[in-house]
């Protein structure tokens, strides 16, 4: 009798074991779900707002923005927000929606939507973005941000010819 409770117990630890192993690996898993760290939720917040400054602010004293379609880098909190205040006098009603985002140690991917009416166009255009973040070692500012997405389907969507540039006042 005792050598079956002692059998059942061993078999009941390994269960438990197993269980909580399987549990882990799934939990490891890239499940597609569309999690949002809070620093994803302000960068939308911020990109959606009107306060340039609030853009600046999510990054490090000495953290950059890429904008990989237009081909330029900006350092520094007041630099990135310049970049924002920029964008909000070439495009009317600029959003972002996040679609999903994907954490992996001190760096998110973010799938985006980034909409807008460029002034002057025709119409609208929102296209698919890609954004990635490298956060700072406290995962509460951003490092680096390096976006991409196309300007061709941009522009295409607007109505604009391919060799548009927005103007320089």
């Amino acid at each position: 009798m005792a050598y079956r409770v002692v059998r059942a117990l061993i078999v009941l630890t390994a269960a438990v074991a197993l269980s909580a192993t399987a549990a882990g690996a799934y939990a490891a898993q890239d499940t597609g779900r569309h999690a949002s760290p809070g620093i994803v939720a302000a960068w939308a917040r911020a990109w959606n707002g009107t306060e340039a400054s609030a853009l600046g602010a999510l990054f490090t004293a000495d953290g950059t923005y890429t904008d990989e379609a237009v081909g330029i880098t900006f350092s520094g909190r007041e630099e990135i927000a310049g970049w924002k205040a920029r964008a909000d006098t070439l495009i009317e009603g600029v959003h972002v929606t996040v679609r999903a985002t994907r954490v992996d140690g001190d760096r998110i991917t973010v799938r985006s939507v980034y909409s807008g009416h460029l002034k002057g166009a025709p119409k609208p255009f929102a296209v698919p973005m890609t954004t990635v973040l490298d956060l700072d070692e406290y995962h509460c500012r951003i490092a680096s941000d390096l976006d991409h997405y196309s300007l061709a389907a941009v522009l295409a969507q607007s109505g604009l010819p391919a060799d548009w540039t927005p103007p320089t006042t």
